[in-house]
This record gives C-alpha cells, sequence and structure tokens, in this order.
C-alpha cells in the first residue's frame, strides 16, 4: 500500500484530472496479488469498502453512484480506480476528500464534490480503509452484491447514458445484476445492462 500527501496530475476515470491539496485528502494506492476469479466483483467491492471505512470514522452515511463514486448526501467524496493484468496483479486506487474546504475544490467538476470533515485526518481514513479492503475484496459474491445493492444511490433515478455500443438512451435506475452491471429500465418496460467500461452516465 502506498499514500501520497498531494496530488497535482491524478487520473481518474476515462482520463479525467483529480488533484488533492497537501495534507487534505487519502491518496492511496493497494496492490493486490495475484488476481483471481474469486476477485471477479473488486469493481464493487472496492467502492463498498471505502463506504464502510468512512462510516467507521465519521457520523456520516455514504451511498454508491455506479460504478465507482462514493456519494455523501449526493455529493461525491471519493472515486476508485482499478487498473489490472489478470491473474497477475491488481492496483486498487483509492482518492477521498477528507478535509478539503468547499472554495478548494477545481471549478470544473462534473459533479458536486464533499469532504468527510468532522476532525477526520488522512491516517485514520487509511487505516480504516485498510481494514475494510481486507475484509471485502475476499468477500464472497452474494455478500458484495447485497451490500452494493443495499447502498446504490441510483435506484428509481432518471439516467442518461452515451457509449454502450448503442445510440445515446435514456431509463430510470433499476439495481445492478449478478456481474456488477448497471440495469436501466427504459420507458416501454424494457430493461438493459450497461457495461462499466462502456458508458458515460448522466443523471437528469
Amino acid at each position: 500500500m502506498i499514500t501520497a500527501d498531494e496530488q497535482s496530475a491524478g487520473r481518474g476515470r476515462r482520463g479525467r484530472a483529480w488533484t488533492a491539496p497537501p495534507g487534505k485528502a487519502l491518496l492511496y494506492s493497494a496492490i493486490l496479488r495475484p488476481l483471481e476469479l474469486e476477485h471477479v466483483l473488486l469493481p464493487l467491492s472496492v467502492p463498498v469498502a471505502v463506504c464502510e471505512a468512512l462510516e467507521s470514522v465519521a457520523p456520516i452515511e455514504a451511498r454508491l453512484k455506479w460504478p465507482n463514486d462514493v456519494w455523501i448526501d449526493q455529493a461525491k467524496v471519493a472515486g476508485v480506480l482499478i487498473e489490472a493484468r489478470p491473474p497477475e496483479w491488481a492496483v486498487i486506487g483509492v482518492g477521498v476528500n477528507v478535509s478539503i474546504e468547499p472554495g478548494e475544490f477545481s471549478g470544473d467538476l462534473r459533479w458536486p464534490a464533499v469532504s468527510v470533515a468532522h476532525g477526520v485526518t488522512p491516517a485514520s481514513v487509511r487505516d480504516a480503509l485498510t481494514e475494510a479492503l481486507g475484509a471485502w475484496v475476499e468477500a464472497g459474491e452474494s455478500e458484495v452484491l447485497a451490500e452494493f445493492r443495499r447502498r446504490d444511490a441510483l435506484i428509481g433515478r432518471e439516467l442518461s447514458w452515451e457509449g454502450a455500443g448503442t445510440a445515446p438512451g435514456a431509463g430510470t435506475g433499476a439495481g445492478i445484476d449478478e456481474r456488477g452491471n448497471l440495469i436501466v429500465e427504459l420507458t416501454d418496460g424494457e430493461r438493459i445492462a450497461l457495461g462499466s467500461g462502456e458508458v458515460t452516465l448522466r443523471l437528469t
């Protein structure tokens, strides 16, 4: 596990920038090795672990915006990025806004951002996350799916998307399937599954 005190040129999902001022965020990378078939739901188990870790150090409720954002009151507090070379390894990257003030966030964010606050420090979040990851990375698939669904912030939300090998579309969030794909219900009642590597979501 490696952490950084500051980030000036970080990379998030789809190449988006992630920056953080000194001492105010947890900038965390952990290596999982080897990467085995039992880790197929790693993209779900890691954000679940982040939620559990944050709730263990602060009086907050953490929810999940599929596929990899952690929310507090519909504002982004953390993001996850996983890069893998199966079956050899995966690098689990997590960024958590710990004590960044509202005026310190970049003005070009795609979604409102928030910090954990409550006097929490990056070190305390680091320790809590390391413990939570140790449990959730090895958790069974049914347990991971159940916990992600319990924290799913997109259930019943109106969504639009582009990508996924189809024309742009819109529908209502209807949970995740057994592989961790997002299920969207269209206006005619049909349900389709969107894969996280193929789609860009917008909430409407």
